[in-house]
C-alpha cells in the first residue's frame, strides 16, 4: 500500500512543506521531485504523487508557495507571481537533498516531472541542477520569459541542460502553442539535447488534470503511460 503523507524541509531559511508519497514493499526505489502547478500542491498534484509511488518511484511534491506562510489569502495567480526561478532552484534542490537523505532512495536515480508552471520549472531546472537523471515536462509555458532580474529565461539555458527530457503538449494549447513546441524542439536539437515530445489533438492546457473541465481522457490515458516508461527508462523502478 502506497504512503503518502506531509513533510517537512529546509529551504532558504523556511520549513517547506512536502508531499511524499512511497511506494508499497521494502527496498531501495528510485526517485521523482513533482512541480506544482499554479493552483499548488492541490489534490491534483498530490494525486500525482501517489500515482508515480504506485509505479515504484518515491516521489516528493515541494510547496513552492511556503515563503507565503500557510494561511495566506492570496488567489494562486498573485502567489505564483511572486516566485523566482532563483527561489524556485534553491526549493528543488532542497528537495533533491531531502529524497538524497532518505534510506528508500537511491540517491543517483532522480527524476524531475511537472505541470503547467511545474512544465516550465522542469526545463529550468533539468539546466541548473546537474543531479537529475531525467526529467518530463507537461505543457510549459513561458519557457522564454525569466522569472526575476539578470537572470536568463530558461529557453536560453537550453545549452546547459543535463538530462534526457520529454514533452507532452495539447495541440489546442494557446501557452505553449505548437508554434512554442517547435521552437523548443529546434533549440534542444540546435544543442544536440536528447528529447522526445508528443503533442495530442483535441486537447489543450491542462489536459491531465482530471479536477478541471480541461481534463482529456484520450490525451491523457496516451501521455502517462509514456512518462512512465521514459523515467522506467532512465531512472529503472
Amino acid at each position: 500500500m502506497v504512503v503518502s503523507q506531509w513533510q517537512k524541509a529546509e529551504s532558504d531559511g523556511n520549513l517547506m512543506p512536502i508531499h511524499v508519497s512511497t511506494p508499497d514493499g521494502a527496498g531501495v526505489f528510485p526517485a521523482v521531485v513533482v512541480i506544482q502547478h499554479q493552483s499548488g500542491v492541490d489534490p491534483f498534484i498530490q494525486s500525482m504523487t501517489g500515482r508515480l509511488a504506485d509505479a515504484g518511484f518515491v516521489a516528493a511534491a515541494p510547496d513552492l508557495y511556503h515563503r507565503d506562510g500557510p494561511n495566506c489569502p492570496d488567489e494562486m495567480r498573485a502567489r505564483s507571481a511572486r516566485l523566482s526561478d532563483r527561489r524556485v532552484i534553491t526549493d528543488v534542490s532542497a528537495t533533491l537533498d531531502f529524497l538524497k537523505r532518505q534510506r528508500t532512495v537511491n540517491a543517483g536515480r532522480i527524476g524531475i516531472i511537472g505541470f503547467c508552471m511545474g512544465g516550465r520549472v522542469v526545463y529550468l531546472i533539468a539546466a541548473a541542477v546537474p543531479d537529475f537523471k531525467a526529467a518530463v515536462t507537461f505543457y510549459p509555458g513561458n519557457t522564454g520569459r525569466a522569472w526575476g532580474r539578470d537572470i536568463p529565461s530558461p529557453l536560453q539555458c537550453t545549452a546547459e541542460i543535463g538530462c534526457p527530457l520529454q514533452g507532452h503538449f495539447g495541440d489546442d494549447d494557446k501557452n505553449p502553442s505548437p508554434e512554442d513546441r517547435l521552437k523548443l524542439a529546434a533549440e534542444l536539437t540546435k544543442h544536440a539535447k536528447f528529447h522526445e515530445f508528443y503533442g495530442y489533438p483535441n486537447a489543450g492546457h491542462a489536459f491531465m488534470d482530471d479536477t478541471k473541465e480541461s481534463f482529456r481522457r484520450d490525451a491523457a490515458l496516451a501521455a502517462w503511460p509514456r512518462a512512465l516508461d521514459f523515467l522506467r527508462q532512465h531512472l529503472g523502478a
